[in-house]
């Protein structure tokens, strides 16, 4: 079967993929300019090793989801749903092309809003969700505070952001579970207090 993209929106030096499950080696659409930083190949399938076991069958957040490629790998990958949420039409319009590239819109919902409105809205539970909002803006720490609502008790929040950003060890029953650094970012897991070794 023929997949199609559209070339225009892919840096040529930086194209995303999917890497591996039913869309694997998909070329994945991103935005380009200042602001965007995409997740990359290196550090995204870093993420995916840690959560192995726990993607099949699961609900995955991707709460700042840019071009939203984290959020299609895990679908990828067997997860169940995946949320997708940015305040960029923009991203959006990108993250719904990806997603029927790869066919995998069936198990996907959108929402064009700011993180804050989707937290305070949001009804559903999530077994994993992932957090790369801009750096050094305060939106990790906030978004850190308010995530723990939405996770099933067993779930994982997964946080990127650079070594020099300082984030709390806990926020509210999730506790800082492991630390990883590649270069000069640094991924954060939490967990459930209760199911921390």
């Amino acid at each position: 079967m023929c997949y199609t993209y559209n070339r225009k929106y892919i840096k040529r030096n930086n194209a995303m993929r999917v890497i591996t499950g039913c869309a694997r080696g998909r070329r994945l659409e991103t935005l380009e300019g200042e602001d965007v930083r995409p997740t990359t190949d290196r550090i995204k399938e870093a993420i995916f090793s840690i959560i192995q076991f726990e993607t099949e069958g699961r609900a995955f957040l991707d709460l700042f989801a840019g071009s939203g490629q984290m959020g299609i790998e895990a679908l990828s990958r067997g997860a169940k749903t995946a949320c997708f949420v940015d305040n960029s039409k923009k991203s959006l319009d990108t993250v719904k092309r990806n997603l029927k590239t790869t066919k995998l819109e069936q198990n996907a919902k959108t929402f064009a809003m700011d993180y804050q409105s989707f937290l305070a809205m949001c009804s559903e539970r999530f077994d994993i969700a992932f957090l790369d909002p801009p750096y050094k803006t305060g939106m990790l720490q906030n978004a850190l505070g308010l995530v723990p609502e939405i996770m099933n008790e067993t779930g994982v929040i997964i946080a990127e952001n650079p070594l020099d950003e300082e984030i709390l060890s806990n926020y509210g029953n999730f506790v800082l579970d492991r630390q990883y650094r590649y270069g000069k970012i640094k991924i954060s897991t939490f967990r459930h207090k209760d199911f921390v070794q």
